[in-house]
């Protein structure tokens, strides 16, 4: 990510990402598919009302792994063989517990939070059940991350590519296998889920164990360093806590859907399934740029890094925005290939239409994250992901569902609390030169008070 032509290092990091990611949705779409079709609507609707709760949990997760990911890539870049090294098994240890946690935790909490949440009767039951199930692989699913976030931080996109490709196959077929055949019924789809989730981490882990590289994991050193955890969450905590704040409200926003009914939770669900293609770009473009910018910070590479960072950000953009175009123009059959219910269709294509053309606003909030956090700077993003995206889009949807008593209104929070967001992201980042000049940039033990 050091070397060579800007446009192609970045694209060729940001490809596997984005390949991978397809893969995990169309497995991730087939359970909805085989939930959908085969269960019915009532049994979408339970998958669909876990999906914020599901994203609260990875999304804290996965945010504070960003920590170990920055640092890992910055002292890659630096060369820096026994900081890496520290630092890798330091994030595998970790991983460990949080995974073992988050099943302890989730599966006694899943009917509290679902309650919560404001889950229908008529989809409760399932509702728990698919959770708790998920949940009980959770440390496979926490495992996965923590290994595929080694193999970015250093610049290896493909590994993760593949695990993920392996994952999506055995995933599509457990599922027909479990349900059609079986007939386990929303149970097996959790299942088929654990049991590809891990495969993938379980590939994972064995390969970091034979990489010849300072990044190689070996199974006796795997232990906290505090040195290197209080230096990693420093980083990483501010970005879970935006996760999981973020994630809350939309717990909150889709507490609101489940107001308007299961069928209205089953449309929602399905355009859910559809907007995640949306974010592969945004995904696979946000993380190259926190990979690129971290490395080349690390080899004091300033302007390669601003470079870089503007390229990411116009092809993020392009790329997520021509998606938002494919969705609202073939909406109503794309939601109806989830469920054939009219009014499924209906509501699915509603969101669609109002959220779909606003998606580079969407790109661009995440992907000038992306190169915030490369650059050690996580607690910007949380704010302003904090403030927008949570606090305001709470109240709003508070405040106008009481006036205006019509599921749209819950629908436009989104393209307007994006463009808050992205509004005020573009103004510190071209006021701001942190990645212009060396005494803008971070130590990595300093980036927390940045």
């Amino acid at each position: 990510m050091t070397e060579g032509k800007i446009s192609r290092s970045i694209l060729l990091f940001a490809l596997p990402i984005f390949l991978g990611d397809l893969f995990q949705q169309l497995y991730n779409v087939v359970d909805s598919l085989v939930v959908g079709n085969v269960l019915g609507k009532e049994a979408l609707a339970a998958v669909s009302s876990t999906g914020s709760l599901l994203f609260l949990i990875v999304g804290f997760l996965h945010g504070v792994f960003v920590g170990s990911s920055v640092i890992i890539s910055r002292s890659f870049g630096a060369k820096d063989a026994e900081k890496v090294s520290i630092a890798v098994h330091t994030t595998i240890a970790s991983a460990l517990i949080a995974g073992i946690l988050i099943t302890a935790l989730g599966i006694g909490m899943t009917p509290l939070l679902l309650k919560w949440m404001g889950t229908p009767d008529d989809v409760f039951t399932e509702a728990v059940t698919y959770l708790r199930l998920y949940l009980a692989g959770g440390i496979f699913m926490v495992m996965y991350n923590a290994c595929m976030g080694i193999f970015q931080a250093v610049g290896d996109s493909k590994r993760p590519l593949y695990y993920l490709i392996i994952a999506a196959v055995l995933n599509v077929v457990l599922d027909l296998l479990f349900v059609a055949v079986f007939g386990w019924g929303i149970g097996g789809v959790a299942v088929a889920t654990v049991i590809s989730q891990m495969v993938s981490a379980t590939l994972g882990l064995i390969k970091l164990t034979k990489v010849d590289g300072i990044h190689k994991v070996d199974i006796k050193k795997i232990r906290i360093d505090f040195g290197m955890l209080k230096e990693q969450l420093k980083l990483g905590l501010p970005t879970g806590v935006q996760n999981s704040v973020v994630a809350f409200a939309n717990v909150i926003v889709q507490s609101n859907i489940n107001v308007f009914g299961s069928v209205a939770m089953a449309g929602n669900g399905a355009y859910a399934k559809l907007e995640r293609f949306a974010f592969l770009p945004i995904t696979s473009f946000s993380i190259a740029l926190t990979t690129f910018v971290g490395q080349n910070l690390g080899a004091k590479k300033y302007d390669r890094a601003k470079k870089g960072a503007r390229f990411g950000l116009v092809a993020g953009v392009l790329m997520a925005q021509i998606i938002g175009i494919l969705i609202w123009s073939f909406a109503p059959t794309l939601v109806g290939i989830f469920n054939s219910d009219p009014q499924v269709i209906f509501h699915g294509t509603q969101r669609a239409k109002v959220i779909c053309l606003f998606y580079f606003l969407l790109a661009l909030s995440h992907c000038l994250s992306g190169v915030l956090r490369g650059a050690g700077k996580t607690t910007v993003p949380m704010f302003v992901m904090l403030i927008s995206w949570c606090f305001i889009r709470i109240a709003y949807i508070m405040l106008m569902v009481k006036i205006i008593p019509d599921i749209r209104v819950i629908y436009w929070a989104y393209p307007l609390t994006w463009f808050i967001s992205t509004a005020v992201f573009f103004v510190y980042y071209r006021k701001t030169d942190f990645l212009g000049e060396p005494g803008h940039v971070p130590e990595l033990g300093e980036a927390a008070h940045s």
